[in-house]
């Protein structure tokens, strides 16, 4: 049993110097990119003044459908936009927000579910809408469930409706900005959901007292091709996620003891210069790191996360450079 589960209070996931951090990047930055996110094959982009107004229509929907201080909301899913205003705008009410792992189900989500006891809850994927309603907890406590791809339902005390419910009022002009201006801004791209329990309180206090934007994917499964059209500057991962995209690097890689697979391991020898030079920004390219500058890995020294494929991969001196 963990920390969190003996205790009643789980540990606030936004700071309370958050919302002031927000203001003020509204205020000296309105109209630079704060949020990047794909959605529907589409890139589309949040500036700081509509995170902040986006935050401020939440909290009305919010307080229209019954949330009042000490509310808990419970989040799951992929780290995005929706999810990050929602935790924000649930602070500004006075609410505290947790976060259930985004592929949780059976024994695992009761347990998660009875600890948080939530009265209000934003679930991504429709498939697991399912799994909540078929916790068999729906007649222990009420629930108003959010979300943008499940059908409205009931299932006893639990209540699914459309997240549009707590987006009232006018939405601000989604800004489709050409990547020109991309090309010498800041982004950390972020491919985390929920399961990473700490991961959402870095993520905050990364993107908000820094000022730096903040890009993620459409899908688990299109993050590749999506942090190759950003070209971000640094990512920020969990320990788990470094060793994944390690994993998967490793696969789009030539088989080991091939000719290709040697030359790929000749240019990280001593890439600075001639052919080599031109071999390591071809992969950076593929890999969507010709920008890349680092990789951060919150709270674990990058000795422990530089093992197995991690330390023989096109990772390693982006961990090293984050250290």
């Amino acid at each position: 049993m963990s920390v969190y589960e003996l205790n009643a209070s789980p540990p606030e996931l936004v700071a309370d110097d958050a919302l002031g951090a927000l203001q003020r990047w509204a205020r000296e930055r309105p109209t630079q990119i704060a949020l990047r996110h794909r959605r529907l094959g589409l890139w589309k982009a949040w500036r700081w003044i509509d995170v902040q107004r986006e935050v401020e229509r939440v909290c009305d929907g919010l307080r229209q459908q019954g949330f009042v201080p000490g509310t808990r909301l419970a989040l799951s899913g992929a780290f995005e936009p929706s999810l990050l205003i929602l935790a924000l705008a649930a602070r500004q009410l006075g609410g505290h927000s947790v976060v259930i792992g985004r592929d949780s189900r059976g024994e695992d989500l009761q347990r998660q579910l009875r600890l948080a006891r939530p009265a209000f809850a934003f679930v991504q994927r429709r498939e697991s809408v399912s799994h909540w309603l078929h916790s068999g907890l729906d007649e222990q406590w009420p629930l108003r469930l959010y979300s943008a791809q499940a059908n409205a339902t009931s299932s006893g005390l639990w209540q699914v409706q459309s997240l549009s419910e707590l987006f009232v009022g006018g939405a601000p002009t989604t800004q489709r900005q050409g990547w020109t201006q991309v090309a010498g801004d800041e982004v950390v791209w972020v491919d985390e959901g929920t399961e990473w329990r700490d991961g959402l309180a870095h993520l905050f206090s990364r993107w908000l007292q820094r000022g730096e934007a903040l890009a993620f994917p459409e899908t688990r499964e299109s993050a590749s091709r999506d942090r190759r059209e950003i070209a971000p500057t640094a990512l920020l991962l969990s320990a788990a996620r470094v060793e994944s995209l390690a994993a998967e690097i490793e696969a789009r890689l030539p088989l080991p003891g091939s000719w290709r697979r040697r030359l790929c391991e000749w240019t990280l020898d001593d890439p600075r210069r001639g052919l080599r030079r031109w071999l390591k920004a071809r992969v950076r390219h593929l890999l969507g790191f010709e920008r890349l500058r680092r990789i951060e890995v919150p709270s674990v020294p990058a000795d422990a996360v530089l093992h197995g494929p991690a330390r023989q991969s096109w990772l390693q001196e982006y961990l090293e450079r984050a250290a």
